[in-house]
């Protein structure tokens, strides 16, 4: 894959409306990748996700994660949010940044290293209902995939390294 290559499914994945427990296209989507590629696709409900080919329980899993899910388009946007269009070598469309370039990215970089033999496992996650924290996201799908022993989740944060979170609350 080349970068042309993920700026178009960023621009296909952002075409997709897929606000918190309706990611089910944008799963497909995600899916197809990973199994053009190669990968078993594990899916439940709209948490999709695939372990490197070299895959050892016996090692230390790295699980690389970020949401499919937006939150619905503001009354203020100016544009068609689901019909993106690059400017000033910038991608417009809802969820471009929170959190589909991530999201992209994440999923390039496990293509790219899924095979590679290293002293860790990888393992991809693309997760459901991130912004509303519903139970059919991250709290559904780590039921299912097995053990982690760190992760790298794609999230904006213009771009400064978060080591943890504080202020969120979920009842």
């Amino acid at each position: 894959y080349s970068v042309n290559d993920a700026l178009e499914l960023l621009k296909e994945l952002i075409a997709i409306p897929a606000m918190s427990g309706a990611e089910e296209k944008r799963a497909d989507l995600i899916a197809s990748v990973l199994e053009e590629s190669g990968h078993e696709v594990m899916r439940v409900k709209n948490n999709v996700w695939a372990k490197g080919k070299n895959f050892d329980p016996n090692k230390p899993v790295l699980l690389l994660n970020s949401h499919l899910d937006t939150v619905k388009p503001a009354p203020g946007f100016t544009f068609d949010p689901f019909l993106p269009f690059e400017k000033d070598d910038r991608i417009f469309g809802l969820g471009t940044n929170d959190a589909g370039a991530s999201l992209i990215c994440l999923l390039m970089t496990f293509l790219k290293h899924s095979s590679l033999p290293t002293a860790h496992c990888l393992l991809f996650l693309a997760s459901a209902e991130e912004e509303n924290s519903g139970p059919n996201g991250m709290q559904l799908a780590l039921k299912h995939i097995g053990k982690i022993d760190c992760a790298l989740v794609g999230e904006p944060t213009e771009m400064q390294m978060g080591i943890a979170q504080k202020g969120l609350m979920v009842l």
